[in-house]
């Protein structure tokens, strides 16, 4: 049961992360057309693994199966979801005849699995799941069946981190599925190289040490991206590079690219702008002076296109949204004071800037782009985050709305009634509609429009505060990460998977 100041403590809490920011500007834009020379300091050695080796599924000690799911619909769409926000990285998925009603308890469990400390996101291709999480002092990678939460293999790696701010000390970035392989980078910067069939380990490279990197606000909390033959990496060294692609298969450095900017928590992700292969990194991390903002580059060779300075003048602050590609435009946020910018990237290098508004600013969320508006929730923190709606051409804020609840439970043998806030929630366009999953563990159906928003179902998972990891469909089941203990029921953090089949 809550506390009679649990919701006072989790504003407190998350208040207390909030700082007095200077206001923001765009910055010159920076221009090259160098291509920068980066020395690997550390190449890996390659392990050798049996690549045709694969585990079999087993009994997995710390899954509950509750039911079977209902079947697949015979005309259902699905598809796979193998990184951080989807195979089209902006939080839309292709699957479809999803259940879009359920009773106030919600859509039925298939599976629970007690987990460790963690904020990232279980990828799927095919039958397989990987979650990474922190059991004691080992950041572990999971390899579990989807359908059952049985486990194919597990992989542990040593980690000593400690967060400077209080929250859980488990990995943030997300596992990336390539093919093969596994790619994974830890809170202290451990990036692994794992055999997808048998969890075999690769090769490993321990980045904050051989680039000389100290520990930012929240660790290292970017996922890498797969591109081609390379893994890119938001690495931010002192002095460059701030963005480095190591061969997937060797672990070896192939360039670095940028040397002005810290690492963000946000993630790099491909784009095809202007006729022209992009990669884009939204950097900015822990620095004085603060600085940051969006870097484009050739993502072959890692030379710089342009460098668009973009970052709270607050100390205090990291760039932490993933860019949206819209068309040939690239959208940019951040909390803090700071507001969003709308570049459009020109065939010919460089970009021209579309508008800046600082009526909205997202912390870390990634907003949804539908028919020409964008919808996200806007602001820093609990107290004054609001679901918001803007026009993607002009940046005009078009509907501003609270989602906050009224929810009735038992304390002391007494009923009491709180207001329970949705707040840095996150979405997930699918099936033609927007699910909503709260921070304090609501989950929704929003149909979303330039003239509103109408909820059209809704249930509270658990009373769990820091649910920020995004939600996932995959094969019509839902996966839901609870990060930490259910205030009300009293379940530790739970990785959970959801019925979402409907006909």
């Amino acid at each position: 049961m809550i506390p009679d100041a649990w919701v006072s403590a989790v504003r407190s809490l998350v208040a207390a992360t909030a700082f007095f920011c200077l206001e923001a500007k765009a910055l010159p834009v920076q221009e090259s057309t160098e291509l920068e020379v980066f020395e690997d300091p550390a190449p890996p050695k390659v392990l050798e693994i049996d690549l045709g080796a694969a585990a079999d599924a087993a009994d997995n000690e710390e899954v509950t199966f509750r039911a079977p799911p209902r079947p697949l619909s015979a005309d259902a769409i699905t598809e796979d979801w193998p990184h951080f926000l989807g195979p089209r990285f902006n939080c839309t998925s292709s699957e479809t005849r999803l259940l879009k009603d359920w009773s106030k308890e919600g859509p039925a469990i298939v599976w629970e699995m007690r987990r460790g400390q963690s904020y990232s996101s279980p990828v799927f291709v095919g039958d397989r799941l990987v979650y990474f999480h922190r059991i004691g002092d080992e950041e572990v990678v999971e390899c579990l069946e989807a359908g059952t939460g049985k486990r194919f293999w597990r992989h542990g790696s040593p980690t000593t981190y400690r967060d400077a701010f209080g929250y859980n000390n488990g990995p943030r970035a997300s596992p990336v599925i390539d093919g093969d392989f596994v790619y994974v980078l830890g809170a202290q910067g451990v990036l692994r190289c794992i055999h997808l069939g048998s969890g075999a380990l690769c090769w490993r490279r321990e980045l904050m040490k051989e680039f000389s990197i100290s520990q930012d606000f929240f660790g290292i909390a970017s996922t890498p991206l797969l591109w081609k033959d390379f893994v890119v990496v938001n690495l931010g060294a002192p002095g460059g590079p701030c963005a480095a692609a190591f061969d997937k298969h060797s672990g070896k450095m192939v360039w670095g690219a940028g040397r002005q900017w810290g690492a963000s928590c946000a993630s790099p992700i491909p784009a095809m702008l202007g006729g022209r292969e992009r990669l884009l990194l939204f950097a900015g991390g822990k620095s004085r002076p603060p600085v940051g903002g969006l870097l484009c580059l050739d993502p072959a060779s890692g030379r710089v296109d342009f460098e668009f300075s973009w970052r709270s003048k607050s100390f205090e602050s990291v760039n932490a949204a993933t860019p949206v590609v819209i068309g040939d435009t690239v959208f940019i946020s951040a909390s803090y004071d700071t507001g969003s910018a709308l570049l459009k990237v020109l065939p010919e290098g460089g970009q021209e800037l579309v508008w800046t508004s600082k009526d909205i600013g997202l912390h870390f969320n990634t907003p949804v782009f539908i028919d020409g508006h964008f919808y996200g929730p806007d602001g820093r923190n609990e107290p004054d985050t609001t679901l918001a709606c803007w026009d993607a051409s002009t940046g005009e804020v078009k509907w501003r709305t609270t989602l906050e609840w009224e929810e009735t439970f038992e304390r002391g043998g007494k009923s009491i009634t709180r207001a329970i806030p949705a707040a840095r929630c996150s979405l997930l366009l699918a099936d033609g509609a927007c699910l909503c999953l709260g921070e304090m563990g609501h989950l929704l159906w929003l149909d979303l429009s330039p003239q509103g928003c109408e909820e059209t179902a809704r249930c509270w998972l658990f009373a769990a505060g820091e649910t920020w990891t995004p939600p996932i469909v995959h094969k019509g089941l839902l996966y839901i990460c609870q990060n930490a203990r259910d205030l009300l029921g009293r379940s530790e953090p739970r990785l959970l998977c959801y019925d979402l089949r409907g006909q």
